[in-house]
């Protein structure tokens, strides 16, 4: 009875899962992608002019650096028969943390973890997870540098350029950089022990505190760019920006209390960082409605914020002893699961969209392999098996053949694949 109770209020608040049909809503996607493409959405699609088809040398090294939140990583990659071999690797808090540190202190900070490296390699794999717009040259033109870093007068400065002048200064020279973003580091860190002539194509996807895709195409398809080659880039979607998607009331409550509002539509449907702040709205009505009782609404309020990992254990039925009643615990955990359900719901959309605009995976023996990352596909035990099952009947459907390769810790081997393959 709870269930029904808890389906009706979802319908209601238009937040049910099944208002998002994957492949109705891939079809519209793709149109907003082929629109990027030709810089007149609001999906970027942002060039990264990585290449991405070749397999990745062995026994060749890289330097890697990983800048992003609140965490700073430095090492060296070389790649074996085996794989990735990780060594002398250094973790740091980020400059700007705690106080705001300068442009030029922060490019000190990476030479100085870079600089013990430089005997060992030659090129430089350096992951910016800030925003910054690609040039021709994969370099990184710093828009802005956010989360809890403050980086001052960063705005405009080409990341890799500052740090190879900053190494030529200190005598240290014949280095090359190459920038690229979490996602596409996804892409190629999963892709980079492929056999690429059993793959018929490369996604990657970012399912974790954000949300994000992307995906290799032909120049010639980046009608933007102008340039009518055959040659084949990553394109890194921003797909969290995509604001297509159905929206329900509490999604409509939540963008209204956000920093951006009006902004990162996908995103808030589908990202950890979010599901959370959703379903304590949600619980909140619902407790105003008379939907579950004082003394439970009381316990989940001394919670204060929830997120995902919360979500996911009350979406399995555990951690609900806080609820005061069966019918409350039963409530809950249907709110929950249905949270989930949905985000991998967009998630396939988004993906299936992605195969649309590719036009590839038609051969069983050579699928398109998503290159997958991120807290919700990697520990989700609700958002996973959802979005497998998905994939499973919307590509059928399609006529298409996916492989859902979910990674750990790719981001480095994946700074490492892209200096390697393109400095």
């Amino acid at each position: 009875m709870s269930r029904e109770k808890a389906m009706d209020f979802l319908r209601i608040n238009g937040m049910d899962a099944a208002r998002i049909d994957p492949l109705t809503e891939a079809r519209h996607m793709v149109a907003a992608m082929e629109e990027g493409l030709r810089g007149k959405a609001i999906l970027p699609m942002i060039p990264t002019y990585l290449q991405a088809d070749e397999s990745v040398p062995e026994g060749k090294s890289a330097i890697v650096i990983d800048a992003g939140g609140t965490n700073f990583r430095c090492g060296l990659i070389t790649f074996s028969e085996n794989g990735p071999v990780l060594s002398r690797v250094q973790k740091r808090m980020m400059p700007g943390i705690g106080k705001p540190a300068s442009w030029e202190e922060f490019i000190r900070f990476v030479a100085d973890a870079v600089e013990p490296l430089t005997p060992y390699a030659d090129d430089i794999g350096f992951c910016f997870s800030y925003s910054a717009v690609i040039t021709p040259e994969i370099d990184g033109r710093v828009i802005c540098i956010d989360k809890e870093v403050v980086i001052t007068g960063a705005e405009g400065k080409l990341v890799g350029a500052s740090l190879i002048e900053e190494l030529e200064r200190r005598g240290i020279r014949g280095k090359h950089c190459v920038i690229l973003n979490d996602t596409a580091a996804v892409l190629l860190g999963g892709s980079a022990t492929l056999d690429k002539n059993r793959c018929g194509g490369l996604i990657g996807q970012v399912s974790g505190t954000g949300t994000n895709t992307c995906c290799v195409l032909p120049l010639e398809r980046i009608q933007k760019l102008g340039r009518p080659e055959k040659k084949r880039i990553i394109v890194n979607l921003e797909s969290g920006m995509y604001d297509g998607l159905p929206r329900g009331e509490f999604d409509l409550l939540l963008d209204r209390q956000s920093h951006n509002p009006g902004m990162k539509w996908l995103e808030k449907l589908t990202a950890g960082v979010y599901l959370g702040e959703l379903a304590r709205l949600m619980l909140n009505a619902a407790a105003e409605e008379g939907l579950i009782v004082s003394e439970t609404h009381e316990a989940l309020s001394a919670l204060g914020r929830f997120d995902s990992a919360v979500l996911d254990a009350w979406a399995c039925g555990e951690r609900l002893e806080i609820c005061a009643s069966g019918e409350d615990r039963e409530f809950i955990q249907t709110l929950a699961k249905e949270l989930f359900y949905r985000s991998a719901r967009a998630m396939c959309a988004n993906l299936l969209a992605i195969l649309l605009l590719i036009d590839e995976g038609s051969d069983p023996d050579r699928p398109v392999v998503i290159c997958a990352e991120g807290s919700l596909v990697q520990k989700g035990r609700c958002y996973r098996p959802a979005l497998e099952e998905l994939l499973e009947s919307s590509t059928g459907e399609l006529g298409r053949f996916t492989r859902l390769q979910v990674g750990e810790e790719t981001t480095l081997p994946g700074a490492a694949a892209a200096a390697l393959l393109n400095c």
